[in-house]
């Protein structure tokens, strides 16, 4: 189901030195749901996520574990971030690690590239270093230490003290494209999103860009720089190359090209290295920059970003063990505005899960299977003429579908879900409404009474496609339930931008049952 647009997603590449917490969770549902909707809508779709294990913080880590850093972090890999996955139901087409082969080698094949068309030179450095960042520290990120840290220099975001480093680097070029940078963000508006976003990059481009130090050689865990093996390759260097070192880059072109460019979803804390320095780099070795980099905001747990190194981080499963994943994926796409800070609270996801999809979607959904069973014994009846009532369901559904794609063309999912939940909320007001109860007691309103429940039954199936993406759980027992999968094939098969077209349900369709899509959950402890 391939001959639509390509279209690539990605999330960041997470570092393993710790277990994901609902942050890391947050952007990979985000990717999912428009990767599940773009695939579904017949779009040529890779999704990507993976992990990041090269630099001084996983060396460190390791070594203070009694273990090897390439043992630590296969170990994390397998424990931690790929049960992260089916832990919140990841549809993922590949998995890279900065320490596979096919990624080492071609970050070699790039380097070698911007090194022999003069973008990397030599130099000495000195600057201060924190290691929680892996990164040498602006200005504007350094402070002054307090209570233990007084009289020492520490980093702003981690509050811990930065180290002095002294070396003979390999250095890139990176102040030759201040004014090429700006000339992007100036000509492609979409290229950073959102607006606060381009226009925080745009500000600190404008300052003007330094040279960028890649290559480290105090310590060798990392990739080897090719022509100079005593030194490895700078940790975010490195890792921005997963992007295209996992479609093929330097050994396989048309699969490259075809793939090629992305659309990268990031922490707005990572946004500079995605925004400036990936972009530069992909200047300075001819090649396409990202179709987009979206920076979203961070998740707030009692108004703080939630932290590894400050414990204050929620695992996935200590949602999804209550609530499952598909409340999980539909509360924070639904709840935050993306682009924007986001709070969580276990009070606002339990009264969502409660009102939206249990009350909501999942007893509509019940209702309706259980009415064709009690009235047509599980036949779906034909409509009759008609009203009104009925062509403002087949309206609002037309509008909801086309807004909705519209808005994941935008990366705005929480504005795809609203759309689509006016459905959700107009059949329920036109189920109370148009009372199949009532219709069901006398013969002469038999017809209207089928015109009401083909109605009502064909917006669930709508509603089964369009929701597929965001709750792929209750959505495939819903298509299981309405019967439809010898006719009309599996969901995922159903092309999502069709979806709004109005009666695409098979009359005399056999329905099954519907147990609870959502069930009741007993009070939660937070």
């Amino acid at each position: 189901m391939s001959s639509g647009k390509s279209f690539y997603v990605t999330t960041p590449i997470f570092y393993v030195n710790d277990a994901p917490h609902i942050g890391h969770a947050y952007t990979e549902v985000a990717a999912d749901m428009l990767a599940r909707w773009h695939r579904q809508a017949g779009d040529d779709t890779w999704s990507l996520t993976g992990t990041d294990e090269h630099g001084e913080k996983i060396l460190r880590t390791a070594t203070a574990n009694g273990t090897t850093p390439q043992q630590w972090a296969d170990r994390l890999v397998e424990e931690s971030w790929k049960p992260l996955l089916k832990t919140i139901d990841i549809s993922n087409d590949d998995f890279i690690r900065t320490t596979d082969p096919r990624h080492e080698k071609n970050v070699q094949v790039f380097l070698q590239k911007l090194y022999d068309d003069g973008y990397i030179y030599s130099g000495e450095y000195e600057a201060l270093y924190c290691v929680g960042c892996e990164e040498f520290k602006p200005q504007s990120e350094i402070v002054d230490g307090t209570g233990a840290f007084i009289g020492q220099k520490v980093c702003a975001i981690h509050s811990k003290p930065l180290e002095l480093l002294q070396e003979k680097n390999y250095f890139f070029r990176m102040s030759d494209f201040g004014e090429r940078l700006l000339a992007l963000y100036e000509e492609n508006p979409e290229f950073v999103q959102p607006e606060s976003a381009r226009n925080e990059v745009m500000q600190f481009v404008r300052q003007g860009l330094s040279d960028l130090s890649i290559s480290r050689s105090s310590f060798d865990w990392g990739v080897k720089v090719p022509w100079d093996d005593s030194h490895v390759v700078y940790v975010w260097f490195d890792a921005l190359l997963n992007y295209i070192t996992a479609i093929g880059y330097g050994q396989d072109n048309a699969e490259f090209e075809r793939h090629w460019p992305a659309t990268h979803l990031v922490g707005k804390d990572i946004l500079r290295f995605h925004a400036v320095i990936w972009p530069a780099m992909l200047l300075a070795a001819d090649l396409p920059v990202p179709h987009r980099v979206f920076g979203h905001g961070w998740l707030l747990v009692g108004g703080e970003k939630m932290s590894k190194s400050k414990l204050t981080g929620i695992a996935p499963n200590e949602i999804t063990d209550t609530f499952g994943s598909d409340a999980f994926r539909y509360y924070f796409m639904r709840a935050i505005h993306f682009g924007q800070d986001g709070s969580f609270s276990w009070e606002d996801l339990a009264a969502r899960y409660q009102a939206e999809l249990a009350n909501g979607f999942g007893n509509l959904a019940s209702r309706v299977i259980a009415m064709i069973n009690r009235y047509y014994e599980g036949v779906l009846p034909a409509p009759g003429a008609y009203t009104e009532a009925d062509l403002h369901v087949q309206e609002t559904l037309a509008a909801a579908a086309r807004d909705a794609d519209a808005a994941i063309e935008a990366i705005q999912m929480h504005d795809a879900l609203a759309a689509i939940w006016t459905v959700v909320d107009e059949l329920n007001g036109y189920i109370t409404v148009q009372e199949p109860w009532v219709l069901a007691k006398d013969d002469a309103t038999r017809e209207r009474l089928g015109t009401v429940l083909y109605t009502a039954a064909e917006g669930l199936r709508a509603l089964a496609v369009l929701l597929s993406p965001a709750i792929p759980k209750a959505t495939t027992k819903l298509w299981s339930a309405l019967g439809v999968e010898d006719t009309l094939g599996a969901l995922t098969a159903q092309p999502l931008r069709e979806a709004g077209t109005w009666g695409q349900l098979p009359v005399g369709t056999t329905v099954g049952t519907l147990e609870a899509l959502f069930p009741r959950v007993e009070s939660t402890e937070s």
